[in-house]
């Protein structure tokens, strides 16, 4: 059972509170835009104000823009059964393979593959958050961690 400031800690050592995805604002703002857009019939309108409005032009891809960042939503922890990364995870599913809470009960983690997807968004910050998991303990590790994105 995942309790308190634990919850938000993901399988693989993130804190789900730092993540972007994490009950994004922006995530329900994009698909509130894309539905009003839709309810309007902005695509015809833009179609035809292209012409004067030449940015318009990009109107389509706009839109699929625009749903691509609603559905980044997430609003629930992997730890608490939600979808963690938008996809599956196999960090996840190892996690459940074994039966542990995390990553940071296996003694394999350090020189595990399955967070090379990780990588270009986390850097080594899940790893350097699993070792001040096993330092501080689930509870307390959380005020230590590492930047959730290297570009932080």
């Amino acid at each position: 059972m995942v309790k308190g400031g634990s919850r938000l800690t993901a399988c693989c050592g993130l804190y789900c509170g730092d993540c972007i995805r994490y009950r994004s604002r922006f995530a329900y703002l994009a698909g509130a835009l894309k539905e009003e857009l839709e309810r309007r019939a902005f695509a015809p309108y833009a179609e035809v104000k292209a012409g004067s409005v030449g940015e318009l032009k990009h109107y389509e891809v706009f839109n699929g823009v625009l749903q691509a960042i609603a559905a980044l939503s997430c609003d629930k922890p992997c730890r608490s059964g939600g979808d963690g990364c938008g996809q599956s995870c196999e960090i996840k599913k190892c996690v459940g393979e074994k039966g542990l809470e995390g990553c940071w009960q296996c003694r394999e983690f350090e020189d595990c593959s399955k967070f090379a997807f990780l990588d270009p968004f986390h850097g080594n910050a899940p790893r350097e958050n699993l070792r001040k998991i096993n330092k501080y303990g689930l509870r307390r590790w959380a005020r230590y961690r590492s930047r959730c994105y290297p570009w932080q």
